[in-house]
């Protein structure tokens, strides 16, 4: 099988919505073409997809519904490539033994998990979980998508479109059981998988016909797979709705939330109306998740890049406080937006991870416990942009890059339950740093573009533009 998927972000659902009507038109036309969806190739699946896989993982005595912070793999991960570069990168993970790591069960470095109904592959999902294994990670999946004969496409090992359209389309609700199914059977193959996130963005559950969110699809999918996950195992955590937190400029007032806004901008209220039919129509959830950008839909900062992070802090209050503090994982989390190849390559590799750090800050002051940056990946190449490593393809590749030092080192400095503490900052320093401190480690960013010296928590010392600076207590 080759590998497929899509290595998007956080703006790849707002098209998704406004092009609405197409998908849809495009989805019954295949229903239209496709009337046999049980058919098809059967080529190199397999009957036994529940069989449990390889050698799982001993997972904790006990299961908590939080795991702390972390990365999603996508279409291109350390999984591949040259086993030189590969074996370095599980040897950087390992370092940092139960760094969460994400996979989504169909797409973004996975196929097609169930081509015909009953019929099994999980070659390159085996693939993606050993290398969570061998690498020490804590392992998540992303029930997310879905094989395309619960779709209304064919059947059959070499059928699955893999257009993206195709892609992001829900199962129709006579196969949500069929997909719940399908999440019991992973859930038994891979019993080393505590934490499962119930689909991506709402893709596919758009309501053309009242301009909104379908919440009561998805939420009759997310039950479904619920009830079908605990019964496998109760000790199982599953969360969702992994809802993109859109907003809009300030001064816009149509579908504009009047509860949550501020200089960064204001929610768009048909994202807060799903979240809240969710919340209210949900079966259970050991967590809540959600996504999103720090920027807006037109993609402004506001006030500025590292001033509209505060959105994320905002976000995160209104989120725990609907759900009576639930722990709260962000999916993924942008603050730099992408151009139109929904790359973000215009910043400089200093100015992105202080601004990332910022976010993640912003994140932990609106109560989240969890979070994964969106690995972005090339095939080949050397480094990228934001990568945490460099690619794979060659035995002098998966070198450590800069993000991840941030992420790693903020995972194992602020994990699940740490407390926080304020620290003393010079007055002429507030400004310009952010900081965040427990009781043996202080973070400290240099916000602006120009070497500074600061004075935080008693001890003063020079910042070059842009640094993030780890002190210990």
């Amino acid at each position: 099988m080759v590998r497929h998927g899509w290595n998007s972000g956080a703006r790849r659902w707002r098209l998704a919505a406004l092009l609405g009507v197409g998908a849809a038109v495009l989805a019954l036309v295949v229903t239209l073409v496709n009337t046999l969806p049980r058919g098809g190739d059967t080529a190199g699946t397999t009957r036994d997809g529940d069989k449990v896989h390889g050698t799982p993982a001993t997972p904790p005595e006990t299961t908590e519904p939080y795991v702390g912070w972390g990365f999603t793999h996508t279409q291109y991960s350390a999984d591949e490539g040259s086993a030189t570069a590969t074996e370095r990168v599980e040897k950087l993970l390992s370092r940092h033994a139960g760094l969460p790591q994400v996979q989504a069960v169909m797409g973004w470095g996975a196929d097609n998990p169930e081509p015909v109904k009953g019929r099994y592959d999980f070659g390159a999902l085996d693939r993606r979980v050993d290398f969570m294994r061998r690498s020490g990670g804590t392992p998540v999946i992303t029930l997310c998508c879905s094989p395309d004969w619960m779709k209304g496409g064919r059947a059959g090992a070499d059928n699955t479109d893999w257009s993206q359209a195709a892609l992001e389309t829900a199962p129709t609700p006579d196969h949500y059981q069929d997909y719940a199914d399908l999440a019991a059977t992973v859930a038994r193959r891979y019993p080393d998988v505590r934490h499962f996130v119930v689909w991506n963005e709402f893709k596919g559950f758009w309501n053309n016909a009242e301009g909104r969110w379908d919440y009561e699809g998805y939420t009759e999918l997310y039950n479904l797979v619920y009830k079908a996950l605990k019964a496998v195992d109760k000790h199982i955590m599953v969360g969702g709705p992994y809802l993109v937190m859109d907003s809009f400029d300030p001064r816009r007032t149509e579908n504009a939330s009047a509860a949550l806004k501020g200089p960064w901008g204001v929610m768009d209220q048909r994202v807060v109306d799903a979240f809240d039919y969710w919340n209210t129509h949900k079966a259970g959830a050991d967590f809540v998740v959600v996504d999103g950008s720090s920027y807006t839909n037109d993609d402004d900062l506001l006030p500025d890049e590292f001033a509209a992070t505060q959105k994320l802090t905002a976000v995160s209050r209104w989120v725990r406080g609907q759900t009576h503090d639930l722990p709260l994982w962000w999916a993924e989390y942008y603050v730099e937006p992408a151009d139109g190849r929904d790359r973000r390559d215009g910043w400089t590799e200093e100015h992105r991870v202080a601004v990332q750090a910022t976010g993640m800050i912003a994140l932990v002051e609106g109560g989240a416990d969890s979070g994964f940056y969106w690995n972005p990946e090339d095939e080949k190449g050397g480094a990228c942009a934001g990568c945490l490593w460099t690619t794979t393809d060659s035995a002098d590749g998966g070198q450590a890059l800069p993000m991840y030092d941030l992420v790693s080192r903020f995972g194992t400095a602020f994990p699940p339950g740490t407390r926080y503490e304020k620290v003393p900052v010079a007055r002429d320093d507030v400004p310009d740093v952010r900081v965040l401190a427990s009781d043996r480690t202080v973070l400290v960013v240099n916000t602006l573009d120009r070497a500074i010296s600061a004075e935080v928590d008693g001890k003063r010392f020079g910042l070059r533009a842009y640094e993030v600076k780890w002190l210990t207590r």
